[in-house]
């Protein structure tokens, strides 16, 4: 099955209102940039946002939020270098937080892509964020039950890809990616090159293409903390 993609707006064009929306990338490292604007084009509203972070700057997922396209996120680290964007938004009532540890965050997506409904961990054992939660003791240890994590779609981004949706990542920008590949019901990858089938040895694959749904190249990607640098606001 060929899954190229001629745009980025048919990329996401299936994204309406309400979707629970995975995006990847860890900071500015792996996000999919060209597909979070080309989703605020399109302009969806109501969307539950799943990342690492809740953006910086005006650019990628800070300016979803500015936008008013975000109605919750999830995440570890609402405030980074510059969360000026969420931190109006929540102060203001504007918008829903639910914090999540970061490794326990990585471990619902990754439960979630692959079909484990919940799990156990001591982290947030005896905190806030455990209330209401339900725990156990195992061989005198306190664990908190946490649930998996799935998204109605998940933008992501690679180095290369192939037709078929078969993937591979560049160092660190790898991150939240693949987990994220395959805990989303519809995947759409952003790549920087799209490579004839064959272009990717098979023992380099990192997301089989079973995972992706759509692929769409992107050949001239911009980095988020460059755009940052230079006072890039979108749109």
């Amino acid at each position: 099955m060929d899954k190229r993609l001629g745009s980025l707006a048919e990329a996401v064009s299936p994204i309406g209102d309400g979707a629970t929306v995975m995006i990847g990338g860890f900071g500015g490292s792996g996000a999919p940039i060209e597909l979070i604007h080309a989703l605020i084009d399109k302009g969806p509203k109501n969307l539950t946002v799943i990342n690492n972070n809740a953006g910086n700057g005006h650019v990628g997922i800070a300016a979803m939020i500015e936008q008013g396209l975000v109605a919750k996120m999830i995440c570890s680290f609402p405030r980074s270098s510059d969360p000026r964007v969420f931190n109006e938004k929540y102060l203001a009532g504007e918008i829903e937080l639910e914090l999540v540890p970061q490794g326990t965050l990585a471990e619902r997506i990754r439960a979630g892509g692959a079909g484990i409904p919940a799990f156990y961990t001591p982290t947030a054992y005896g905190t806030e964020l455990a209330e209401g939660k339900p725990t156990a003791e195992f061989d005198g240890k306190h664990y908190v039950q946490e649930r998996w994590l799935k998204a109605d779609f998940a933008l992501i981004k690679a180095e290369l890809g192939d037709q078929m949706g078969n993937l591979t990542y560049r160092m660190a920008a790898r991150n939240f990616n693949p987990i994220m590949a395959m805990a989303g019901a519809h995947t759409v990858a952003q790549v920087g090159t799209l490579v004839p089938l064959g272009g990717i040895e098979p023992e380099q694959v990192i997301t089989p293409g079973i995972f992706v749904d759509a692929v769409v190249e992107v050949s001239d990607a911009k980095q988020e903390e460059v755009l940052n640098r230079e006072g890039a606001v979108y749109p």
